[in-house]
């Protein structure tokens, strides 16, 4: 992954938040720019992410835009709990459900995605990857919020995602409408990512839970 030096330089409004009690105040003025089709960056357990409505298809699209991502690679998406999956999720396999108990954190899950999931949030794949996060920011923003939101990592396609505000990319700053900066966070390879589409189950990348862990939580189910 390329790296390159970073100055943060002039950027949209930047919050100083608490990354283990969240001011509700700061989180709910975040909603408010969420609910306005508007863009955030954020924390979550290892690294900062972009977050939008996943249903807003003008808010996807200034994502990708924002990241000069390719149109078919898709985009994740962060649930408050398993109980609104049936909002970006078409059907959870039986053996899918014992992945679940690895939540919050650690594993992004790819499903069919519902009939409602635009088209440009998976990348025309028919599939939706789903997380429900650790963090206390993030897990704030799900719930305040109401619905899912987009934790695609907040870099470049091709450049290294941050674990601290002061790395990210000025073209980035310079895009989004809010900066919620919890400090320098554990940083990390990331979510584990597992397709459960199809079976056995897929290890797409291993990240923070091994691949010898999924395959244990499988062989006990």
């Amino acid at each position: 992954m390329k790296k390159r030096p970073r100055n943060l330089g002039d950027t949209a409004n930047v919050v100083r938040i608490d990354s283990s009690s969240p001011d509700p105040n700061d989180i709910q003025a975040a909603v408010q720019i969420l609910g306005q089709e508007g863009i955030l960056v954020f924390p979550t357990s290892g690294l900062y992410g972009l977050g939008v409505d996943a249903f807003c298809t003008e808010s996807i699209r200034r994502v990708f835009a924002i990241k000069r991502r390719s149109a078919h690679q898709p985009l994740l998406v962060l649930l408050s709990g398993i109980h609104d999956m049936d909002r970006v999720v078409r059907t959870v396999p039986d053996y899918a459900e014992l992945l679940l108990g690895l939540w919050p954190g650690g594993i992004t899950v790819i499903f069919k995605a519902g009939g409602l999931v635009p088209a440009s949030l998976t990348g025309g794949t028919g599939k939706i990857g789903v997380r429900v996060p650790a963090h206390p920011v993030a897990k704030a923003l799900v719930e305040q919020f109401g619905g899912p939101i987009t934790g695609t990592s907040a870099n470049l396609s091709g450049f290294s995602a941050t674990a601290t505000v002061m790395d990210l990319d000025p073209e980035i700053c310079r895009q989004v409408d809010m900066v919620l900066d919890a400090g320098t966070l554990a940083g990390g390879p990331g979510s584990t990512i597992v397709d459960v589409t199809c079976w056995p189950v897929r290890v797409l990348r291993e990240g923070v839970v091994s691949r010898q862990a999924i395959d244990d939580v499988l062989r006990k189910g």
